[in-house]
């Protein structure tokens, strides 16, 4: 049997080679993440929001149909100009989340993350930023894959012509992620483990083997008033 090849490209050229693809791979952790993330930051009409890490524009897309005026942040090109084609109404920038956002302060209503914590180098800065881009009575609402899956090494990959990429997750834990949104100066609001179960495996049979495991973390936070 010939071995699979597997690669490990940066973290910003392997999200390029996997935009194409992104959304037609069967993920649980997504398919999770799109389930409960959205209806936790609960978007109004008119609100000012900035999608930190958006990817190929899922939550995007949603937050502009439900008249949302939106800014997404991604460091991948290629992530980019998918979510350009499913969220042609939000401004779109590249940027990368270890530095300084290039968003005006005080300018948000809500700052949504989903999913990227796990490549990021410096929550301290991240969350500071975060924090910043609110306006006093803001929310944030962070999603992330579990520390308790990155921690038994398992990773972010995908397959493309016979070659495993492999993109890494930073071993945090929950008391990193916590720690560091409260040292930004958030009010800690509701934080919750989300396992897989049986409508995951329905919809991504490959969620079996995540039965009844954390797969995603989910913090809502506040600036205050």
């Amino acid at each position: 049997m010939r071995k699979r090849r597997i690669e490990r490209p940066s973290v910003s050229e392997g999200y390029d080679r996997w935009s194409a693809t992104y959304d037609a791979t069967p993920n649980p952790l997504v398919a999770l993440d799109r389930r409960v993330t959205l209806g936790a930051l609960d978007p109004r009409r008119g609100e000012r929001v900035l999608d930190a890490g958006c990817g190929t524009g899922a939550h995007l897309a949603a937050l502009c149909q439900g008249g949302a005026r939106v800014v997404g942040l991604d460091f991948s090109a290629g992530m980019l100009r998918v979510a350009r084609r499913a969220a042609p109404a939000a401004g779109l920038a590249r940027a990368d989340l270890d530095r300084a956002l290039p968003v005006r302060r005080a300018m948000f209503d809500a700052v949504l993350s989903a999913l990227v914590s796990e490549h990021l180098n410096d929550l301290r800065r991240f969350f500071g930023e975060a924090f910043a881009a609110l306006r006093r009575g803001g929310r944030l609402v962070f999603s992330a894959f579990h520390p308790e899956l990155a921690r038994a090494g398992i990773e972010a990959n995908f397959e493309h012509e016979g070659t495993e990429y492999r993109l890494g997750a930073h071993a945090y834990t929950v008391a990193d992620y916590l720690s560091h949104i409260t040292g930004a100066g958030f009010r800690i609001v509701d934080c919750r483990d989300y396992r897989g179960d049986d409508r995951l495996v329905e919809e991504v049979p490959a969620a079996t083997k995540y039965f009844g495991q954390p797969l995603l973390l989910l913090v809502r936070a506040e600036r205050a008033a």
